[in-house]
């Protein structure tokens, strides 16, 4: 892992642990009528920023990146 890849590690995990917090709230708390929507707002937005944390960790993007950096290390032929 490199310094520079800390902060999308650490800024990943905190929308993961949101976005199963909020779904474990949402699931056991009584959510009041006029919060209702509010909440179900902030659900979806978090599960949309879940599915690209997802999506770029085991997705084409991540592996994309990869490629990038290793054909940046990589010698020129001579």
């Amino acid at each position: 892992m490199k310094i520079k890849d800390i902060p999308m590690y650490i800024l990943g995990s905190l929308i993961s642990v949101g976005f199963f917090t909020a779904i474990y709230l949402v699931l056991i708390m009584v959510v009041p009528a006029e919060n209702k929507d509010i909440a179900l707002l902030l659900l979806g937005v978090l599960a949309a920023k879940f599915t690209d944390v997802v999506g770029y960790y085991f997705g084409s993007s991540k592996g994309s990146a990869d490629k990038t950096e290793i054909l940046a290390n990589s010698k020129k032929p001579e």
